[in-house]
């Protein structure tokens, strides 16, 4: 289950690096096409600003299990023994909770956005269910990342990575 948890962290992080690209490539050809014929392609804007959102989204559950996200570690850090694990446990159910309702969230507004017909203001007209499905697939990723983190601080007594542990923050 670990390896298969493992693949699914990877492609959502490789999803994550194609859209970084596809921002890239909207933002380029953007400034281009202005630069070149004075006219610009309608809605680059906007899907560069989806692929961005994507690739934000998308990069959730590797930067958490990988110890990239932002941690206040004061309280903990001071901690020791017992106190300390419970303030781990304490965290990581708090965000079982948290991550469980952002991917509930996420998920539910896709679904509207489909049933409504919801599109983009911009001249395109872009169903909006399309970009916020990267939305709701790295948050179902992320709730996927903590509860498998909280697995692991059950059975092992740790739930970061082995890089997270090893590194240091300077």
């Amino acid at each position: 289950m670990r390896v298969l948890l493992q693949r699914f962290y990877n492609l959502l992080l490789v999803l994550s690096c194609v859209s970084m690209v596809g921002a890239l490539a909207a933002i380029t050809l953007n400034i281009a096409t202005r630069l070149v014929n004075g006219w610009t392609i309608s809605g680059l804007d906007g899907y560069a600003g989806y692929a961005i959102a994507a690739t934000l989204f998308l990069a959730l559950p590797s930067a958490f299990l990988g110890g990239d996200h932002v941690r206040v570690t004061i309280l903990t850090n001071k901690a020791k023994g017992k106190v300390r694990d419970r303030l781990d446990y304490l965290a990581l159910c708090a965000g079982v909770a948290l991550s469980t309702y952002l991917a509930w969230f996420s998920c539910r507004l896709v679904w509207q956005s489909h049933v409504f017909h919801d599109v983009a203001p911009t001249g395109d007209a872009t169903p909006m269910w399309i970009p916020q499905l990267s939305m709701a697939l790295g948050c179902v990723g992320l709730a996927v990342a903590v509860c498998h983190a909280l697995f692991d601080k059950f059975k092992y007594g740790n739930f970061l990575d082995e890089r997270a542990s090893s590194s240091s923050v300077v």
